[in-house]
């Protein structure tokens, strides 16, 4: 880590950033996972509905 940053902090504050960080991070991520999947599968709703409304299989009827 930068020891710039962390300078100012006090050694509990420290230890208490370099044990919390990584849960933090780790929230973060499953966060933009989790808000990536919703779009995805709202997109393919969107797609399917729009899909299913034009009626394409009854051009190959």
């Amino acid at each position: 880590m930068n020891q710039g940053l962390l300078s100012n902090l006090s050694p509990a504050q420290r230890e208490t950033l370099v044990k919390l960080l990584p849960y933090g991070l780790v929230l973060g991520i499953a966060w933009l996972a989790a808000r990536g999947v919703r779009k995805f599968a709202w997109s393919m709703f969107g797609l399917y509905w729009a899909i299913h409304w034009m009626h394409p299989w009854r051009l190959f009827h």
